[in-house]
């Protein structure tokens, strides 16, 4: 028979993975899978201490599973878009003339820029990073600003973008949860969002000045170009793949197929155009792109892509997954947040306590989607009782959810930047402005008050209503 799951018991997996997380990662320098596997352990037999047979634990790592598995298919392919466009010379035309046109100075707002347009665009921070962001790091390594810097600069167009656009999933899901208008709640978030962007793009233009005025290694930067052109086709109409990629995705062609045809592109640009040969081009899909310049700078921008360099993001995504699911069907989790509204009296720290449990799913279960989904059903009753309006609760979702899952490094959002970009969560989190920015505003709006909205008269009236009607039900 399975017990009713307190707090004390629930939080047992969540405090055991993060202690091992934290002596394995830290101290032993290591990566997370074990202390996941290890916390799924954990998870595992606390459930079945509850009372729940050992094939319903399998099914709930199961059903995490099949949750990130659309995520998978995306890394995968964003593996095969690398290989295939270093393969094509597309990623060298981008890094080219990017080196051409753009000052160091400016670079850290312009790469910001450019990925908040493209990823508002076509609504995938993940799409924008495994290209324009792939090019924005071989562009802003090579005028010598340190990776973790054009990552976190990166990441912040991107999920500006991702977080904004009425074709964002995370976006969508936010408002469809919450009974939300997706306009209303876009423009909610403005409030929050906005001003994230500005300051972000204010500490960048700060960054950058001290490249521009130190005065970059010019000769480097000229032999950079140079080996460029020694090595690949550099050719403008290349520029037109990934142009036609976004537009497709603008469109509303499904991000899979658009990335299939971009991979085909390129493909076919290694063939035809950089003139490779057929075993060289397949390679580049499956080990990836490589080549011996001399160049040290150079050949580390280029020797990578292809699907074997995503299965440790592939399988560091199935195994986060196993132990989010346990705690989710579980009700590990649901027995947690519960003993957090408990402790919640006011409007105020209902806003604060969203955030911070949309920051906790997202270290507990490793999945954005989950930070969204989890809380979204756990809160929602909460708001409705306290006479705040949905949009509150879909912002504060998005602002604590979609945003900080890029700091947690086990989280699939932490994974796959490292697999794309090639820098680690606590190296680039510090320079991820936007996205540790837009919560604090939040948190800040919620104990303040400002830009809260509150139900009218006639709208909480509804709503006492219709919890008496469920009340009365039960």
């Amino acid at each position: 028979m399975k017990k009713e799951m307190s707090f004390k018991v629930a939080i047992i997996p969540l405090l055991a993975m993060i202690v091992v997380m934290t002596f394995a990662v830290v101290v032993l320098d290591q990566g997370p899978h074990i202390p996941l596997i290890f916390g799924t352990s954990v998870a595992a037999i606390v459930a079945w201490r509850m009372g729940f047979k050992w094939h319903e634990i399998e099914e709930m790592m199961y059903q995490g599973i099949r949750l990130a598995l659309p995520a998978v298919v995306i890394i995968i392919l964003v593996g095969l878009t690398i290989g295939a466009w270093i393969g094509g010379g597309i990623v060298a035309t981008m890094i080219y003339y990017g080196l051409k046109l753009i000052s160091p100075s400016v670079f850290l707002v312009s790469i910001t820029f450019i990925c908040a347009i493209v990823s508002l665009a076509i609504g995938s921070s993940w799409s924008t990073m495994g290209t324009i962001g792939v090019a924005g790091m071989g562009i802003g390594l090579s005028m010598g600003i340190p990776a973790p810097m054009v990552a976190g600069a990166i990441i912040s167009g991107a999920y500006f973008g991702d977080k904004m656009s009425p074709l964002s999933d995370t976006t969508n899901l936010a408002s469809g949860l919450t009974n939300t208008d997706l306009f209303v709640h876009i423009r909610h978030m403005l409030y929050t969002t906005i001003p994230g962007l500005v300051i972000a793009l204010i500490a960048y233009g700060v960054m950058g000045m001290k490249f521009g005025n130190q005065g970059m290694d010019a000769a480097s930067i000229q032999n950079t170009l140079i080996i460029l052109q020694e090595s690949f086709v550099i050719s403008p109409f290349l520029l037109l793949i990934p142009v036609f990629v976004i537009i497709l995705v603008a469109k509303k062609v499904p991000a899979i197929p658009a990335l299939i045809i971009g991979i085909t592109l390129g493909f076919l640009a290694h063939l035809v155009v950089q003139g490779g040969s057929l075993s060289s081009a397949v390679s580049a899909l499956q080990s990836g792109f490589t080549m011996n310049t001399g160049n040290e700078t150079v050949d580390s921008l280029f020797n990578r892509g292809g699907i074997d360099s995503m299965m440790y993001t592939v399988s560091m995504t199935i195994v986060a997954m196993t132990f989010g699911g346990i705690l989710e069907k579980s009700g590990m989790l649901n027995a947690i947040v519960k003993q957090i509204l408990k402790v919640v009296k006011t409007a105020k720290g209902l806003i604060v306590s969203t955030i911070v449990s949309c920051f906790a799913t997202n270290a507990s279960c490793s999945e954005q989607y989950i930070s969204v989904v989890i809380p979204s059903r756990m809160y929602a009753s909460a708001y409705r009782e306290k006479g705040l309006h949905s949009k509150n609760l879909s912002r504060a979702l998005e602002d604590g959810g979609t945003l900080t899952s890029v700091f947690i490094p086990w989280n699939t959002c932490g994974v796959f930047i490292l697999g794309t970009l090639g820098v680690h969560a606590f190296e680039y989190a510090p320079y991820a402005v936007l996205n540790f920015v837009v919560p604090i505003i939040s948190i800040l709006y919620g104990l303040t008050g400002i830009t809260i909205s509150r139900l009218d008269d006639e709208e909480y009236l509804q709503v006492k209503e219709k919890n008496q009607e469920r009340s009365q039900v039960v």
